[in-house]
């Protein structure tokens, strides 16, 4: 019960960091593997606007042994360290130790920056254990020490030193993140991106623990980073060369583009060297301007068909752009700046971008109509596509009572909010799973035989195949471009195969499915992989489920030296009594679940692997199972 009195001593107050550590996601997003890189994102940016406003030429970010400690160190001017007028602080410490304090407010220090709320250099500050801080300038060396945030003694001059510049090193706060293990990988790919973003800048990567020292400096920029970014995502180039945009009125826009043979559109934007990768306002002007004059270059050479029309999604399908804005007051959504919301820049984006489009399509007619084919190519794909899920939809509402009986045992309940739907492997396992299964809430949809591997083929040609047609007609949102989540049936898709290689290859094939034909089914949290056991393990009056031989072991392990276990090893989940496939696996107080999604920051990874592992090019798929062999005991091939 809360208390009752409520006066001004009940108030907390709290000083200088104190916030930070109080309410750590509210300024790096969660304390999780993202939030724990995204301090050393706010360091190695504050380092990168010291390169893009002219002050810098290069850059090291090094890892320290363990992987739970790094340094991020720059060549420009140095933190000042002189005491602030107003403060009577060294204007160090109070960077270090105080909120929307920094030198980015006044635009005569910075004609542009990533940082925005002056909270990057304190916020870090805050979230270590211990943090040091050296600046070069004036011909003097400077250090100052913190733990927790806090200043262990004052700025000391140590040295006479020549150049200028700051190094600070750091070391997160264990009780604060999940996890304190930086992730080279990650980090190498974000390195690289600030090297492509800024002509002329040299990054360099150190990880102590691998021995590794590698540098990045792309003087050809955006045209650098937009062939990167095809290669990475194995997109063909359909014009060449691309369009490159440079412009500088004030806001600094440089832009690279062209459309490839992929059957998507990617779009890499970045605002003051910052990923904003859930888009924004200047995204959505460049979309605008691209499609603008590409129906303008069409209107004007009269390229159309008779009886075809252009949606924008058919005019922008294949394009790859890479976008890097340079503006004065960025207004980005969050601290985690995954956002743009200046609503000017989208008109500007969309003139410049519509103008010099348009001027270039005019000087190479070539080009254009090689991208107006492109887009009649998709359109036509398009429609064959939404003539096939109708038809779908249109067999599923005139038979459905038919299939009901033979191939989807459906739940009683109507609202999709507590409706589930486990897609099976196998009739024996789906005959299982329907005797199990709670008939109120769960439904049964058992495949037979393994799917087509869609990352291969179109919608039309995947909703041809019969097990694919089912999952639709079953969900009943649709799928592609006609695909509306209002209509699913389930909000809980569940994979429920068999616990071992074939029914991990099964349930590869229907996540590249989903990922390619029903992605807002992930996006929306809805695709689960159920875990049911492979092992059953007695010992004395006490019975385990191990999901796989490391998890026996482990078990094994625990038991001690009790009597020998008897271990049972499940070939498959219809060998399972109903009650114990409902016990480990399909009863929702004790089963467990793992939901599929694409973080928003992992959304390029994941395509190259999709396209890597399940794509026409075997030596990609070779490649990537070789480079990680050491990394699995055993591969089934």
């Amino acid at each position: 019960m809360a208390k009752q009195g409520y006066t001004a001593k009940d108030i907390t107050v709290l000083e200088g960091l104190e916030p930070v550590r109080k309410r750590p996601s509210m300024y790096i997003g969660g304390v999780g593997k993202a939030g724990l890189h995204h301090l050393l994102w706010e360091l190695v940016d504050n380092a990168v606007d010291e390169a893009i406003n002219g002050y810098a030429t290069h850059v090291t970010v090094t890892l320290h042994k363990g992987r739970d400690s790094a340094t991020v160190m720059d060549n420009g001017r140095g933190i000042p360290v002189d005491p602030h007028p107003i403060h009577k602080r060294s204007a160090l410490e109070l960077v270090m130790t105080t909120l929307h304090a920094g030198g980015k407010f006044d635009q005569s220090n910075y004609i542009s920056s990533g940082g925005l709320h002056g909270v990057g250099s304190s916020v870090v500050n805050a979230l270590s254990t211990s943090l040091i801080v050296t600046v070069r300038r004036d011909g003097t060396e400077y250090r100052q020490a913190y733990r927790y945030g806090k200043p262990t003694g004052p700025v000391k001059p140590m040295r006479e030193v020549r150049g200028s510049g700051t190094t600070i090193t750091f070391r997160p706060d264990p009780s604060i993140f999940e996890v304190v293990l930086f992730t080279p990988d990650l980090i190498r790919e974000q390195l690289e991106t600030k090297a492509f973003l800024t002509k002329g800048l040299k990054v360099v990567f150190r990880d102590e623990d691998s021995g590794t020292n590698e540098e990045f400096k792309h003087d050809g920029g955006v045209v650098d980073f937009l062939a990167h970014v095809e290669k990475q995502r194995n997109a063909r180039p359909v014009v060449d060369p691309p369009l490159v945009i440079e412009r500088d009125n004030g806001t600094r826009v440089e832009m690279a583009l062209r459309w490839t043979e992929s059957t998507d559109e990617h779009v890499r934007s970045f605002v003051n060297g910052i990923p904003t990768r859930d888009g924004g306002t200047h995204e959505m002007g460049v979309r605008d301007g691209v499609v603008r004059s590409v129906r303008g270059f069409i209107e004007t050479h009269n390229l159309l068909p008779k009886g075809t029309t252009l949606t924008a999604d058919d005019i922008r399908e294949g394009m790859v752009a890479v976008i890097s804005v340079f503006m004065l007051e960025p207004q980005f959504q969050g601290q985690t700046k995954g956002r743009l919301n200046n609503p000017e820049i989208k008109g500007t984006l969309s003139t410049l971008v519509r103008t010099a489009l348009e001027q270039h399509l005019h000087a190479n007619t070539s080009w254009g109509e090689a991208i107006v084919a492109r887009a009649i190519q998709s359109a036509k794909a398009r429609a064959a596509s939404r003539s096939a899920a109708q038809k779908v939809r249109r067999k599923t509402a005139i038979s459905r009572r038919l299939n009901l009986p033979g191939k989807l045992a459906d739940c009683a309940s109507a609202d999709p909010l507590e409706c589930e739907l486990f897609i099976v492997e196998g009739d024996s396992a789906g005959g299982s799973a329907k005797q199990g299964r709670d008939r109120k809430t769960q439904a049964i949809l058992p495949l037979r035989g393994k799917v087509l591997n869609s990352e291969q083929a179109s919608l039309a040609k995947t909703l041809k195949h019969r097990e694919l047609a089912d999952i639709v007609s079953a969900l009943g949102c649709g799928a592609g471009s006609t695909m509306d989540l209002r209509n699913l049936r389930y909000h809980k898709v569940i994979l429920l195969m068999d616990a071992d290689s074939d029914g991990h290859h099964i349930s590869t094939l229907l996540l590249t499915f989903f990922y390619r034909h029903m992605r807002p089914l992930m996006d929306a949290g809805y695709v689960y992989l159920a875990q049911p056991p492979l092992y059953r393990i007695d010992a004395g009056k006490k019975t385990h489920w191990a999901l796989d031989d490391g998890h026996k072991a482990r078990i094994i392990k625990s038991i001690g030296g009790r009597a020998k276990p008897s271990i049972q090893r499940f070939k498959g989940l219809g060998e399972m009594m109903p009650n114990t496939l409902w016990s480990t696996t399909l009863d929702p107080a004790r089963r467990r679940l793992l939901r599929v999604t694409v973080p928003m920051e992992h959304r390029l990874e994941t395509e190259q692997v999709v396209t890597d592992l399940m794509g026409k090019d075997a030596s990609a798929r070779f490649r990537f199972i070789m480079e990680r062999a050491a990394e699995a005991e055993e591969l089934d091939l």
